[in-house]
């Protein structure tokens, strides 16, 4: 096709810094596959809930790609949580720019979006292709100590999109299996593409010596980095817990090892951050464990680099491109055994995955290979071999096949009831 599509995701926005807030893989996903659809001759027109007043209504981020501002509700202060109060005049507003041009297909993001995009999908006689993300079904069955269950609106919402959207993409055979058994989607509207990662920018570059002398780290020391939202889905309490029990059992280990968690608190929950903090003081562990805000996108390959080892403790992943970023830069990655990980981690190959979150099953994983250096070059190496097989373009290919095909059944569907 060369149309043009109309992205929605809005409850974060694609200019935003991912690592802070609400911002994350999704950010990432949506601008890299717009920009790979636009080179293909795609238009795509991304729309995004105005949250930074200093910026136009319509930013254009690369040839093809532009970002277009609902102006609904406040600038500053709605939360996600917030959102859902904000759907009816999201979508009459989405509605209203959509009727003012012409778009093949929809391709909300995230539940919200979804809801948001129903109507306008309706109302205007456009296909709604909708991919989850992440499903409160599926987070409900796998949470952290004391995290709150995903609330029934979102579970009930997220029904609801299954069953309107005209096809729904699942980033893994995984995924599209849990859309079918807890969402009782159609197996014909469900097609899986895999997420990418940019193979031009997550490189080896000059390797381990080099990243680690950029950003500061000794060429000695023993290196365990997680990148990623500072919430308790992700995980980071596990690392700490883990690190604590390694070098209770390895001593040795402690005056080289570095723990290095960069990220950023998730949404309204600022408070996180802290209380890691203060789990790593009450452990006596500060001198191992040191924390540094979101990276900048173009700084970021060298703290992979500059790793030996990177953490990805999820407690359930849509996918996990940090893993699949960490892997195109040579570093072995330690990750759980669930969802999408099991996909974006090749296990004994490009990387370890580790069943459930005992902090001291972790510790045993990652002592182990942090004191096998010979293992973790042959791990290097496959995680870059691994990591190859997901480049971005391949993902924009696989979701333009989407669109034909959805647009396709619709016409099919058209004739058939003469309309």
């Amino acid at each position: 096709m060369n149309g043009r599509i109309a992205t929605l995701m809005v409850h974060t926005s694609p200019l935003d810094q991912p690592g802070i807030g609400d911002a994350g893989g999704m950010n990432i996903y949506v601008t890299e596959s717009a920009e790979r659809m636009a080179a293909m001759g795609v238009e795509v027109d991304i729309f995004t809930r105005r949250t930074n007043k200093d910026v136009a209504d319509i930013v254009e981020i690369s040839p093809g790609v532009r970002v277009r501002h609902l102006n609904v509700g406040p600038i500053d202060g709605v939360t996600k949580e917030r959102l859902p109060e904000l759907i009816g005049e999201l979508s009459q507003e989405f509605t209203r720019l959509l009727s003012q041009d012409s778009y093949d297909v929809i391709h909300s993001h995230y539940w919200i979006s979804g809801k948001v995009a129903m109507p306008a999908a309706e109302k205007l006689g456009i296909p709604l292709v909708h991919t989850m993300h992440t499903m409160a079904r599926v987070k409900n069955l796998n949470l952290a100590e004391g995290e709150s269950p995903e609330p029934m609106i979102r579970v009930q919402g997220e029904t609801q999109v299954v069953a309107a959207a005209t096809g729904l993409i699942a980033n893994t055979d995984a995924e599209a299996a849990s859309l079918v058994s807890l969402y009782s989607a159609c197996p014909d509207n469900v097609h899986v593409v895999s997420p990418g990662v940019d193979l031009y920018t997550f490189t080896a570059g000059a390797g381990r010596a080099a990243a680690r002398e950029e950003v500061g780290f000794a060429q000695d020391a023993l290196v365990i980095t997680f990148v990623g939202r500072i919430q308790p889905h992700k995980g980071p309490e596990l690392l700490i817990r883990a690190t604590s029990e390694m070098i209770k059992h390895s001593p040795q280990l402690r005056p080289k090892l570095v723990v290095n968690i960069i990220g950023g608190a998730s949404g309204a929950n600022t408070a996180e951050v802290e209380r890691m903090k203060e789990l790593v003081a009450w452990l006596g562990i500060s001198d191992v464990v040191q924390f540094a805000p979101p990276v900048p996108r173009a700084d970021l390959p060298q703290w992979y680099r500059a790793a030996d080892l990177v953490c990805v403790p999820s407690y359930s992943e849509s996918f996990g491109l940090v893993a699949l970023e960490a892997q195109a830069c040579g570093t072995p990655v330690v990750a759980t055994a669930v969802g999408g990980l099991r996909t974006a981690v090749a296990d004994g190959i490009s990387g370890v995955l580790v069943d459930g979150h005992d902090p001291r099953a972790w510790s045993s994983v990652l002592a182990r290979l942090i004191q096998e250096p010979q293992r973790r070059v042959l791990l290097s190496l496959g995680a870059i071999e691994h990591a190859s097989h997901f480049g971005w373009d391949a993902t924009a290919r696989g979701t333009l096949d989407i669109y034909d095909r959805v647009l396709s059944d619709v016409r099919e569907a058209r004739k058939t009831s003469g309309a």
